[in-house]
């Protein structure tokens, strides 16, 4: 069922538009890694670990089929397709990423060359046009730079852990890379050189999915902690607002600037949409204090002040509104916070509960179960819709349409 999180649940959920379940695709004798839509056209483009490239093209009777099945020496784990050229990239577990070219009947794959990119598996392909720069990160702990005239390679950079996802900002040419430690390394590409630019530091677990929003010029960052970073790159104040709705690792995201909407989509197949039109609230500082701030009972570690008042100390907890270090006594109540990104109930103390309105605890996000377990998500906005693939070997498309603007039926 879809619901949104928050109050009233099963209300809303009636009188809200949901993501509408259009086909599946099954034939993959493995997991799909990667789908995505050629914009534009009724056809879909996916890589499976069963070594196989396929295009699949919507028919007369409303059935997608395969136009082609191109199978590779090895493994497929991911995908890029510039629609201009109707070039796609395909990267392998062995490290080779290969450039094709999509006839325009959809009918014929011809390969034009191959990058020895990486020593492990490719987990990120992006290709820059205006550039002509394929960038790309795999399990090596590298991130490459190639050129895509003639496949010479310019620099490399290496990270700490595995990289497991990229995004590039084409006009400063930013790279950002995440990795497995969930750090997300900001890199300059200038005159064939890398230059570590800084490293964001935000997640607790490890990145799953990056997005860049060009108009706003902001990063948004899914990790496998189950929440969601939105960094301000361009606006110059260094604010990072954290998303919390999902309760499964985040591993896709797909901004829709011209309605400031977030996409974002967890292994347990929840989509969650964003309203990213509303101005929210960093999260508070927690506060660190030998003490409850509210009752001043002692917290397990200060011995002198168990020792003083007699007591045995207690476990420390913060409230999310307020960063206070307080007790279990002191913080019972819980309430959501969609101003500070908690779309589900969060622990709170009674000072912070009594100040909270029913406008703070309207709820800025909406929840859908997908009933798949996901490892990529993309969205083409030519014609509303996203398509999904997990390791069931299914790929669901989906009409997002209503989705998009679902938040002025809200308003109405």
């Amino acid at each position: 069922m879809a619901a949104k999180i928050g109050d009233p649940i099963g209300e809303s959920s009636k009188k809200n538009p949901r993501p509408v379940l259009k086909t599946k695709l099954e034939g993959c004798s493995d997991v799909v890694n990667q789908a995505r839509f050629i914009p534009h056209e009724d056809a879909v483009i996916t890589v499976s670990d069963d070594r196989s490239i396929r295009v699949w093209v919507k028919r007369d009777n409303g059935q997608y089929w395969p136009s082609i099945c191109h199978m590779m020496s090895d493994s497929c784990s991911s995908l890029d397709y510039n629609s201009e050229t109707r070039r796609t990239f395909v990267g392998q577990d062995n490290g080779t990423i290969s450039e094709f070219t999509i006839s325009r009947d959809m009918n014929r794959l011809s390969h034009c060359k191959n990058y020895p990119a990486h020593m492990g598996r490719v987990t990120g392909i992006f290709f820059s046009l205006d550039d002509e720069w394929v960038l790309s990160v795999g399990r090596d702990k590298s991130f490459q730079w190639h050129e895509s005239k003639n496949g010479k390679k310019y620099s490399e950079y290496q990270t700490q852990a595995w990289c497991t996802s990229l995004e590039f900002d084409v006009q400063t040419k930013h790279v950002f890379v995440g990795d497995y430690s969930g750090l997300i390394s900001v890199l300059r590409l200038e005159n064939k050189m890398i230059k570590l630019k800084t490293t964001l530091k935000g997640h607790s677990g490890s990145i799953g999915s990056l997005e860049w929003d060009f108009d706003r010029q902001q990063l948004y960052s899914g990790s496998f902690d189950d929440s969601v970073i939105v960094w301000d790159i361009g606006g110059g104040k260094g604010t990072a607002l954290e998303l919390h709705g999902h309760h499964s690792k985040v591993v896709g995201l797909a901004c829709v600037s011209h309605s400031k909407r977030l996409f974002s989509i967890s292994n347990d197949g929840v989509l969650g949409i964003w309203n990213m039109a509303t101005k929210r609230k960093e999260t508070p500082e927690w506060v660190d204090s030998d003490f409850c701030q509210y009752c001043r009972s002692p917290f397990f570690w200060a011995f002198k002040q168990m020792w003083d008042q007699k007591q045995i100390g207690l476990r420390q907890h913060h409230c999310r509104r307020c960063g206070k270090a307080v007790c279990d006594k002191c913080s019972k109540k819980r309430s959501t916070l969609p101003i500070l990104g908690f779309e589900y109930e969060v622990r709170v103390c009674l000072t912070c509960f009594e100040e909270i309105t029913n406008e703070e605890r309207r709820p800025l996000a909406l929840f859908h179960n997908t009933k798949q377990p996901v490892i990529h998500m993309s969205i083409d906005l030519t014609k509303g819709r996203l398509v999904t693939s997990g390791n069931d070997r299914i790929v669901k498309f989906v009409i997002a349409t209503t989705v998009i603007d679902v938040w002025g039926s809200m308003k109405r």
